[in-house]
């Protein structure tokens, strides 16, 4: 071996003998695998352990501030999310109304059964009877000859009327109600029909209902008690149908802005995810192997051995030992590799840097290096070979 080869090698031991973290360097993690094969034990420092941790604290600091920095964002789109429900006021309206009737529901008729002409007859003389009690006040018995008429001829349309106009008088719009629909079963234009049961669902409150019904038998047959009783129904009717249009109005857009939250929430959402992984992926390439221009893979200053002014830690201006007296295979001769090497070429190939950390790898790449002769011997290594032949093709100025 070469004396001055030699010297440089006995001062790079001395130096990292006084400092053993020099060995920490990743470019040097093939030297380091090396002694620990020969059975020797490394220093902490020289297995940069106290760094590495302080790295891995770096990265989960970082990580915290960068969910940190996302949180608020995601708070404010929830904040906006909190929207009081819509609770109805209550609509004022004019006119009384009358409690509900729950006596049992009144007789009716067959309709099923033939009606004979001695039956009309005869439903006929119990409605004149009863048109008789009703001028005479007495309703409960014109509800008993009106039943009684029913009974006899269930098909006519005007008795139902008659008797659900009675049980109007009485203050009984759900017997009422029942005696209309009777009516407008049989008759589906029967003007009374309609009359008695847009007044019957006046009486109780249904003041839509109402008005629909007593526009009908208006349509049907105008008289001026419908008027009168319209008069009183429709200003109520117009208030609830202004005040449930009101209300459906607010919740469909009540309905828009939360999906207008909805989809903000999920832009943010989405925007956040970006700008973390955005900023972990800078984190990232930030802590990458091979981040310093100019050096070999972990960022050692003074470039690869025997290439650029400096050379390896501890003052080794003609490379490596070995020297490579002979150059680089097919590439650099004249001895060491050539000053003007643009090494980002390597730094930058993906596959050059993962073989770098592969001490197999690395130590065939020093054997060569110390004699080239030796590239013969791992041509066959299907790690080893491909790596030369790179890095043969990148200092021959290829772009591979």
């Amino acid at each position: 071996m070469d004396a001055s080869k030699l010297e440089q090698l006995k001062q790079f031991v001395e130096q990292c003998k006084s400092n053993p973290s020099i060995l920490s360097d990743p470019s040097l993690s093939f030297f380091r695998h090396y002694l620990e094969s020969l059975g020797a034990k490394l220093p902490a420092a020289a297995c940069g352990v106290n760094d590495d941790k302080s790295r891995a604290f770096n990265i989960d600091e970082s990580d915290e501030d960068v969910e940190d920095e996302e949180a608020p964002a995601v708070g404010e789109v929830e904040e906006e999310e909190e929207e009081d429900e819509i609770i109805e006021s209550d609509v004022e309206l004019e006119g009384e109304i009358v409690e509900r009737d729950n006596d049992p529901p009144q007789k009716m008729g067959n309709p099923s059964i033939e009606v004979t002409d001695e039956n009309r007859e005869a439903s006929q003389e119990s409605k004149a009877k009863a048109m008789e009690a009703i001028s005479e006040g007495k309703l409960e018995e014109a509800i008993e000859h009106l039943t009684e008429a029913i009974t006899l001829n269930p098909t006519s349309a005007i008795m139902y009327g008659t008797r659900a106009s009675v049980n109007i008088k009485m203050k009984k719009p759900n017997a009422a109600i029942r005696d209309a629909n009777a009516a407008l079963e049989i008759n589906p234009d029967s003007a009374k029909g309609y009359k008695s049961r847009g007044i019957a669902r006046a009486m109780i409150g249904q003041w839509e209902e109402a008005s629909k019904d007593l526009h009908m038998a208006s349509k049907l047959d105008f008289d001026e008690e419908i008027d009168a009783v319209l008069k009183k129904v429709e200003p109520n009717a117009h208030k609830i149908d202004e005040h449930r249009r009101k209300y459906e109005r607010l919740r469909k857009e009540r309905e828009e802005r939360k999906i207008e939250r909805e989809r903000r929430r999920r832009k943010a959402e989405a925007q956040a995810a970006y700008e973390k992984a955005k900023k972990q992926e800078q984190s990232s390439s930030g802590r990458r192997p091979g981040g310093m221009p100019g050096g070999f893979p972990g960022g050692m200053p003074g470039g690869f051995p025997g290439g650029m002014p400096g050379g390896f830690p501890g003052g080794m201006p003609g490379g490596f030992p070995g020297g490579m007296p002979g150059g680089f295979p097919g590439a650099m001769p004249g001895g060491g590799m050539p000053g003007n090497v643009d090494f980002s070429k390597i730094l930058n190939d993906p596959e050059l840097i993962t073989a770098f950390k592969d001490p197999e790898v690395m130590a065939a790449l020093q054997d060569v290096m110390k004699n080239p002769a030796n590239l013969a011997k791992h041509q066959s290594n299907p790690k080893v070979a491909p790596v030369i032949a790179k890095m043969m093709s990148k200092f021959g100025g290829g772009s591979n």
